[in-house]
C-alpha cells in the first residue's frame, strides 16, 4: 500500500480525507500536534516550532498531503496574524528541510492553499489559476505558502497545490457560522451583499485531493470552488430557505461588521468570482456543482 502522509488531519477536512483514502486501500498515517488529538490512524508527533518530528513519521512516504494551518476565522490580532502565517509557512519549510535531511522522496505533494490567494475584494473579474497573488494579507500569505510547496519539486515530487474556497459540511466549520443567525430569526444579508461568495461542498474537494492522489497529470494550482457563482444576498436567502425561515431584517451595514470583526471583516464583506475550468478540464466531475444540491444534502 502506498503511505500518505497528513498533516492537519484532525481538522474538518483531514477527518474526511484521511476516512476516504482508508477506505480506497492507502496506508494512511498523521502528524500530530499532541497526543490528545485522537486517531484512529498511525500518528506521529511533531512541532515546527521546536523543529521536532518524531522518528518514523516520513519514512516511506509516497505522497505527503499539506492540510496544517490555524484557522482564519479568528479576529486578527498582530500576533494572530503571525499565527496564521508561521503555522502554513514555517511548517511546509520544516517538512521540507526534515524530508531534504532524511532523504526522504515523497512521488507527490498535495499542498492546501485558499482562493484568499487573489484577494479579498469585490469585482466583476473571474479568477483563474494564472493570476497574480494580491498583495493584502491573506494574499501574501497564500502565495508564501505556495511557493514553500513548489520548493518539493526539489525533492523530485509532483507538486499540487489546491486552493480552496470556503467548505460547506454538515459537520460544522463555515455553514454552522452562516446558519445560526438565521435560525435565530435574525439572519440578514451583510453589507450590499453583492460579494461573491466562493464555495464548495466538502465531498467535492475531498474528492479533489484524492484526484490529486491518483492522477499523475495533475500539476500546479487549481481552483476549488464550484462552479455557481452565487453573491452574499444570494446565499443568505438560500440558507433561509432551505430552512423555512424569511429574511425580514434590513442589511447590515458594513460599518457594524468592520467594528465587529475588524480586520477579518474583510471575509464577509469582500468577495470575487473564482473559476473551475481548470479542474473540470482535468476530468473531475462536480457531485454538487450548484448551491441549493449542496444545501439540500448539508441542511
Amino acid at each position: 500500500m502506498k503511505k500518505i502522509l497528513v498533516s492537519g488531519a484532525s481538522g474538518l477536512i483531514g477527518k474526511k480525507l484521511c476516512n476516504v483514502l482508508h477506505s480506497k486501500g492507502y496506508q494512511v498515517e498523521t502528524l500530530v500536534r499532541s497526543r490528545k488529538a485522537k486517531s484512529e490512524f498511525k500518528s506521529y508527533l511533531w512541532d515546527y516550532e521546536h523543529a521536532f518530528i518524531e522518528d518514523g513519521a516520513l519514512q516511506n512516504t509516497t505522497v505527503f498531503i499539506n492540510l496544517a494551518g490555524a484557522t482564519i476565522s479568528k479576529r486578527w490580532t498582530k500576533s494572530y496574524k503571525k499565527e496564521i502565517y508561521d503555522s502554513r509557512i514555517n511548517s511546509s519549510q520544516f517538512i521540507f528541510d526534515e524530508m531534504t535531511r532524511r532523504n526522504v522522496f515523497p512521488q507527490a505533494v498535495i499542498s492546501s492553499s485558499a482562493t484568499g490567494f487573489y484577494g479579498q475584494l469585490t469585482s466583476e473579474k473571474i479568477f483563474f489559476e494564472d493570476d497574480p497573488a494580491s498583495h493584502d494579507f491573506l494574499g501574501m500569505v497564500c502565495r508564501d505558502w505556495e511557493e514553500k510547496a513548489v520548493q518539493f519539486e526539489k525533492l523530485g515530487s509532483r507538486v499540487v497545490r489546491i486552493r480552496t474556497s470556503t467548505v460547506l459540511s454538515r459537520s460544522g466549520g463555515a455553514l454552522a457560522v452562516l446558519r445560526k443567525p438565521v435560525d435565530y430569526h435574525v439572519g440578514a444579508v451583510l453589507g450590499d451583499g453583492q460579494q461573491y461568495f466562493p464555495w464548495i461542498h466538502i465531498d467535492d474537494l475531498v474528492a479533489i485531493y484524492v484526484k490529486a492522489v491518483e492522477d499523475a497529470s495533475m500539476n500546479g494550482a487549481y481552483n476549488a470552488a464550484a462552479p455557481d457563482f452565487v453573491n452574499n444576498k444570494i446565499l443568505t436567502q438560500k440558507i433561509a430557505n432551505h430552512l423555512g425561515q424569511k429574511i425580514w431584517l434590513p442589511n447590515i451595514p458594513k460599518l457594524i461588521i468592520r467594528t465587529m470583526l475588524g480586520e477579518m471583516s474583510c471575509i464577509a464583506l469582500e468577495g470575487s468570482r473564482v473559476s473551475s475550468d481548470k479542474i473540470q478540464k482535468a476530468g473531475f466531475r462536480f457531485q454538487f456543482a450548484d448551491l441549493d444540491t449542496a444545501l439540500s444534502d448539508v441542511l
